[in-house]
């Protein structure tokens, strides 16, 4: 009976790990395609508009800054799991 018990408290410890870091890599590519995303529609928002380049420029790089601001904050809290 104790190792059943035993069993089922190591399985929980390894399932929520393993759910940690499905959650870590989930945020880094959610990052990455956001700021994939960013760049398109900056790039093609700059194509239109060339006299225009300077603000999208910058407001991309605040925006992308954001994103990986957030990715950087999931992924700790995910990696977090591990530890705590």
């Amino acid at each position: 009976m104790l190792g059943f018990i035993l069993l089922q408290v190591t399985m929980g410890a390894a399932i929520g790990k393993a759910g940690g870091a499905l959650a870590a890599a989930l945020a880094a590519f959610a990052a990455g395609y956001g700021i994939a995303k960013i760049g398109s529609s900056a790039m093609e928002a700059m194509a239109r508009q060339p006299e225009a380049a300077g603000n999208i420029r910058s407001s991309m790089i605040i925006v992308a800054g954001m994103i990986e601001g957030a990715a950087l904050l999931g992924i700790i809290v995910c990696l977090l799991s591990f530890v705590l």
